[in-house]
């Protein structure tokens, strides 16, 4: 019994003592020379002012986790489709219990009250709220208030962080610290175009689509739900696998609410027989769906998602907040896309509740977001899609960099612009075309090649022909070793959505993205329907078997940063992808294997 007693005296000294009790040998995390561009230090706030503090633990196992993730989705691998479960992916990113222990002992040494602490459902994100003061003795950090010089927002920064050097092997990223942003949205890649007219009447007109059905010459300017079934081939299948638990999920982010009420009055003019389905919102760390608000992006997402999947269940998560971003000359000031807090709570759901197809219209030029914040919120969707779940996101709406295109690093260069997330290599990123006899890509499309991510091998057949044809044009203005994006595209001009009763015309890869999703969706209800698993992280199956069952898209550039921009050529480019999907052709393609 004395035994035990010491035992227990000893582990409690061994937090009992301030920061003292260890020799904590402090180096620099991070840090600014300057004030990044744009920002002005209006003085020092209030000690007392309380910081939400977000820890990125190490994940051991992660390099683990995309073997599996790479096995799973290799469909000439064994284990192809063998999903992983919620207990699997957290146990390989979990974090060796001597980070815990190592980081515990120095948030303690600074008087934090460790049952405070929030852990992620892997435990490899750690959130505490701390006064400002506090933060500062944590960080060897002097934190102020920076006022953005056009927007007047203000924000609560460091230049610059330190960790002891035994906790650098520990933690990859601790923030808000040196992360300037403009509390701003990148643009809900929306386009509101006003030169088409609503709801186009059809004369009885048709064109040959690709498949050789025919297509009313209508859907050439103003776009529906019945356009989109017949040019991609799903018209006349019908959904069965929603008693298997298939689903389809929504992002939803900024404010975006969906209203109900125009949803129905969408079905009522391009879905009767979905009169009366509803989407079903859920709220992300407090998000709301104020029906007073509704949001033309939101209603544009879940109009098309349940227009196409009808009567698949469809979810919308509507997330508050913001995600840190470096400011640069084209973002908007306003409101940053939340993805770690959205990640979070997906990876958090249980097994058969995370729906096998999301859609997100958001994303940012990659450069406003930290590299080590971008790599890590990217190993996130790995995550998800380790555990079955197909994830696509909008290439962006800028062509090849919208506005002057210079770089934020304070040289001022001119570079071609790709979009975050969209870079991701385990995100399907959707570009946009437009009319149907030939469907070409739309001006706006955003593409081209990644500097977080370099090019992976599922792309090392299909990009390096393009790169050929292009030559020594643009050299200098793009990575031409990185992750290429698009992956694929779809329509995303002229859709017809109805926002506050009244139908619009609205166009953006937010149109095309959905309706990528929406095809997904249907794939995996047929796989679900015959015994198959979900599809998964697509794109080593889409650059390998699944080639054939896209039509190529051969007219098209995406002018930006000054220049033309990128053709669409033969092949994959870098302005439509792989081109546009034929639903019956992927299912013959992918619906067995």
């Amino acid at each position: 019994m004395l035994s035990l007693l010491v035992v227990v005296a000893c582990c409690l000294a061994a937090y009992t003592s301030p920061v003292s009790q260890r020799d904590w040998d402090v180096t620099v995390k991070h840090s600014w020379v300057t004030i990044p561009n744009g920002w002005i230090d209006v003085g020092a706030p209030p000690a007392d002012h309380i910081i939400n503090l977000k820890i990125g633990l190490k994940q051991h196992g992660f390099e683990d986790l995309l073997a599996m993730l790479h096995e799973i989705s290799d469909p000439f691998h064994p284990k192809y489709g063998q999903h992983l479960s919620k207990r699997e992916v957290d146990d390989l990113v979990a974090p060796h219990e001597s980070t815990h222990a190592t980081v515990r002992e120095w948030l303690y040494g600074h008087g934090i009250d460790l049952a405070s602490i929030h852990y992620s459902p892997a435990k490899d994100w750690l959130s505490l709220d701390v006064p400002l003061s506090t933060a500062e003795s944590l960080l060897s950090a002097s934190y102020r208030s920076y006022q953005h010089s056009s927007t007047g927002e203000q924000v609560v920064r460091t230049l610059s962080y330190s960790l002891p050097r035994d906790l650098h092997a520990h933690i990859d990223l601790v923030h808000p610290t040196t992360m300037f942003d403009r509390m701003k949205a990148m643009r809900a890649t929306y386009m509101l175009d006003a030169t088409l007219s609503p709801v186009g009447e059809a004369n009885g007109a048709t064109v040959k689509g690709p498949a050789g059905q025919d297509i009313p010459l209508s859907c050439n300017t103003t776009v529906t739900p019945a356009c989109l079934q017949v040019l991609y081939s799903t018209e006349g299948y019908v959904p069965q696998a929603a008693e298997k638990g298939n689903k389809i999920g929504v992002a939803g982010y900024l404010e975006q609410y969906v209203s109900f009420a125009d949803l129905q009055t969408f079905f009522t003019q391009f879905r009767p027989d979905a009169m009366g389905t509803n989407v079903t919102v859920v709220s992300v760390d407090g998000g709301l769906n104020d029906q007073s608000l509704p949001g033309i992006e939101a209603d544009l997402n879940v109009q098309y998602t349940e227009g196409l999947t009808y009567p698949t269940p469809n979810y919308y998560y509507s997330t508050p907040g913001t995600a840190p971003t470096i400011n640069d000359s084209v973002t908007p000031p306003q409101r940053d896309e939340p993805y770690l807090d959205w990640l979070t709570y997906m990876l958090g759901l249980p097994d058969g509740e995370v729906p096998q197809a999301f859609t997100t219209s958001y994303g940012g030029d990659e450069q406003t977001f930290p590299y080590e914040w971008a790599v890590r919120v990217c190993g996130m969707f790995a995550q998800l899609s380790a555990r079955g779940s197909s994830v696509m996101f909008s290439s962006g709406d800028g062509g090849v960099g919208a506005g002057t295109c210079q770089t934020n690093d304070g040289t001022n260069r001119t570079l071609f612009q790709p979009v975050f997330p969209a870079t991701c290599p385990y995100i399907t990123g959707v570009g946009a075309t437009y009319q149907i006899a030939p469907e070409k890509g739309v001006y706006f499309s955003q593409g081209g090649f990644s500097r977080y991510f370099k090019r992976p091998l599922w792309q090392a057949a299909a990009v390096p022909p393009f790169l050929e044809k292009l030559g020594s044009t643009y050299a200098g203005l793009y990575n031409p070793a990185g992750r290429a994006v698009p992956d694929v595209s779809a329509q995303g001009y002229g859709f017809q959505v109805v926002v506050e009763g009244k139908v619009e015309s609205v166009g953006g890869t937010s149109a095309s993205s959905p309706t990528f999703a929406s095809i997904v969706s249907l794939l995996n209800d047929y796989r679900l329907a015959n015994g198959r698993p979900s599809l998964g992280w697509l794109n080593p199956l889409l650059y390998t078997t699944g080639l054939s069952g896209f039509t190529d898209i051969l007219l098209g550039n995406n002018p930006g940063c000054g220049t033309l921009g990128f053709n669409a050529t033969e092949g994959w480019d870098a302005i439509t992808g792989l081109g546009t999907p034929d639903f019956v052709k992927l299912k013959e393609l992918l619906g067995f294997i």
